[in-house]
């Protein structure tokens, strides 16, 4: 029988699956930390909101989720997000690791890592390419997907 921490992490990936981004955000204590290296530290509502606006905008999504483990305290697991950016119309295979913190069954602390330059590279093609290491570009990524989110969470108030 695997620990309800382990179980709970699958039940975040099993709802990113059906792009059920309510669900992932019941997976989380209100007072949760998200971080990866585009949206580097949003807190409570804020990370749950990041879910429910790329579940929503999500196109010619699939994931796959694996080697989850877990204890009372802190979990991992691997994940592969497939889809399409839409700004270019290029297919983007992004591998996470991710790292989790526990606090009364809830996600208190989500970490999620990933190679932004490689990320670039698939989503902007050669601009990512050639520029996607650099911390300008990088920076105006970020820029970008806070801008997204802030003009999604206006919307949803």
């Amino acid at each position: 029988m695997s620990h309800p921490n382990a179980e709970l992490i699958s039940c975040f990936y099993q709802a990113f699956q059906r792009l059920d981004g309510e669900a992932m955000a019941a997976c989380y204590a209100e007072d949760v930390r998200f971080s990866d290296p585009v949206f580097t530290d949003l807190q409570g509502r804020e990370a749950g909101d990041m879910w429910r606006m790329l579940a929503s905008r999500a196109q010619n999504f699939s994931l796959t989720y694996s080697d989850v483990q877990a204890d009372d305290q802190q979990g991992s697991a691997r994940w592969v997000a497939t889809y399409l950016f839409s700004q270019t119309g290029r297919t983007v295979v992004n591998r996470i690791q991710a790292r989790f913190v526990f606090r009364d069954g809830k996600i208190i602390e989500h970490h999620d890592h990933f190679d932004l330059w490689c990320w670039a590279r698939q989503a902007l093609g050669m601009k990512g390419v050639l520029l996607g290491w650099a911390p300008p570009v990088q920076g105006a990524i970020r820029k970008q997907a806070m801008k997204g989110l802030e003009i999604y969470r206006a919307g949803c108030s």
